[in-house]
């Protein structure tokens, strides 16, 4: 039976990592950090609110999709709003129509109010001890920190090197949207299909539509331009995964 990597010490970590790299042509620490994305995944998925839960942004088209071949850092999640909006009715015993849209710009503002805080006490008092459980179940030297509608895995990275990119993962939750339309994609890790003689994570998540994200991102590039709020080296992202979009003929569905 092969072996847990994650059951590995810390040094055969390393030289398993090593193997891999070698095969795949990536550095090892991205294949660490991949590794973790995937185990994040999984765990959230299996967790309180899953059922509400879509998996977005560039993560995705990398992950689920192979649209890019970037490393996407960190994990962006749609907690379906209409659930947020039904959970602080029940909570406040009224009962709006979550289907509906808030007739007035005032009345959106509210329910954002009421979306984000919503968002930031699951995040911090549901999903947060639920993935530290998970972490003390599969023996990981690692912690959970609830930021908000934040929250980051901190874990004991066994390789060297990271420079710009840091060991730690991000899942970024937001509430605006239902992030439909979406499907279960089953997602592997990066270093597995170099090394069969180990298991690694695998996950099933619900994610978001490609055409869908296509619209997320060219919305944001238009923000951007509107607001001549072009700062900063990372939006150079949208536009890389907007030419990507473009090239592999998704954009054209989306369109």
């Amino acid at each position: 039976m092969p072996e847990a990597f994650l059951g590995l010490s810390a040094a055969d970590r390393a030289d398993a990592l090593g193997v891999a790299a070698e095969e795949t042509g990536r550095p090892v620490h991205v294949l660490e950090k991949d590794i973790w994305v995937v185990w994040t995944l999984d765990a959230l998925f299996k967790g309180p609110g899953a059922d509400h839960l879509v998996f977005k942004g560039g993560t995705s088209l990398s992950k689920a999709f192979g649209v890019i071949d970037r490393f996407s850092e960190d994990i962006d999640i749609t907690y379906d709003v209409r659930a947020m909006v039904a959970a602080a009715a029940e909570a406040a015993e009224t009962s709006p129509d979550a289907e509906a849209h808030p007739p007035t710009s005032s009345q959106a503002s509210r329910w954002r109010k009421v979306a984000e805080k919503t968002l930031a006490d699951w995040t911090t008092n549901s999903l947060a001890p639920w993935l530290s459980d998970r972490l003390a179940e599969d023996g990981i030297d690692g912690r959970i920190e609830p930021e908000g509608s934040r929250l980051w895995l901190r874990t004991q990275p066994a390789t060297t090197g990271w420079g710009y990119m840091k060991p730690d993962v991000m899942l970024e939750f937001g509430g605006r949207s239902t992030g439909l339309p979406a499907s279960i994609v089953e997602i592997t890790c990066d270093a597995a299909l170099a090394l069969p003689t180990l298991t690694f994570p695998t996950a099933s998540p619900r994610v978001m539509a490609v055409e869908r994200t296509f619209w997320e991102k060219a919305t944001a590039v238009h923000a951007f331009n509107v607001l001549e709020d072009l700062s900063g080296d990372r939006l150079s992202r949208h536009w890389f995964d907007l030419a990507r979009l473009l090239e592999t003929g998704h954009a054209n569905r989306a369109l």
